[in-house]
């Protein structure tokens, strides 16, 4: 199995074989909540337009994103697992843009599958890439909005690749207490905490927390996220 890890938006563009899009602060580990809190069908979308539009065609379904951080204007919800409960949502379909996760399902378009991957399902994640043994793994760390790296997308495909070749990591919760002091301060500034509370940042931490993966897949209306339950 060869394993590479990728970043931003041009590594889901060159991503191949099984594609895990990495997101963890914080799209793809909110759609593990939204599915945690029984959400019926999460659907990454590329645009704000799209996602309106979307909308209109489903009375009664949800919009949740966010843009530069902060939540799209006539939207329910933003990027904040803190931010939703599940009241909120169970049951619901979820319409998902963001300005750097979303936009990585969108651009691997040469992945001959394509997995969403944060820290809070790392172990469910390697556990499936074992399972299928495919020759080509592609870890693609989406960064911050998809044109700067962010440690803990990094830290968190290291963390799958070592799950997955079965070489621990032993440093896993030492980069993570080092996080808000090295690439999340802005979750930990109080002039920005309307936009990222800092309860977003210790739910994203919260590792292997979910038993399941969600598998992207397309249809007429475009991308889907598809719970499996991987691990006991």
């Amino acid at each position: 199995m060869h394993i590479q890890i990728l970043e931003l938006i041009q590594g889901a563009e060159q991503a191949k074989g099984l594609t895990v899009i990495i997101d963890v602060l914080r799209a793809f580990s909110l759609e593990c909540y939204l599915y945690g809190y029984g959400a019926a069908l999460v659907r990454p979308v590329g645009s704000v337009e799209e996602a309106f539009a979307l909308r209109e065609k489903h009375p009664g379904s949800l919009l949740i994103g966010e843009r530069k951080g902060k939540m799209c204007e006539g939207f329910d919800y933003g990027n904040t697992p803190s931010g939703i409960s599940p009241g909120d949502v169970n049951g619901k379909l979820i319409f998902h843009t963001t300005s750097a996760g979303t936009q990585g399902v969108i651009r691997a378009e040469g992945a001959e599958k394509i997995l969403t991957g944060s820290l809070v399902n790392a172990e469910a994640v390697a556990a499936y890439i074992r399972r299928e043994k495919p020759e080509e793994v592609s870890l693609v760390c989406m960064g911050n909005g998809g044109v700067r790296r962010a440690e803990e997308d990094v830290l968190c495909a290291e963390y799958i690749r070592s799950l997955v070749l079965e070489q621990p990591l032993p440093d896993l919760q030492d980069r993570i207490r080092r996080l808000p002091r090295h690439g999340a301060e802005h979750f930990f500034n109080p002039e920005t905490q309307d936009i990222f509370p800092e309860k977003d940042f210790w739910l994203c931490m919260r590792v292997n927390l979910f038993p399941f993966v969600l598998h992207v897949e397309k249809d007429e209306e475009g991308f889907k996220s598809i719970r499996e339950d991987v691990l006991p």
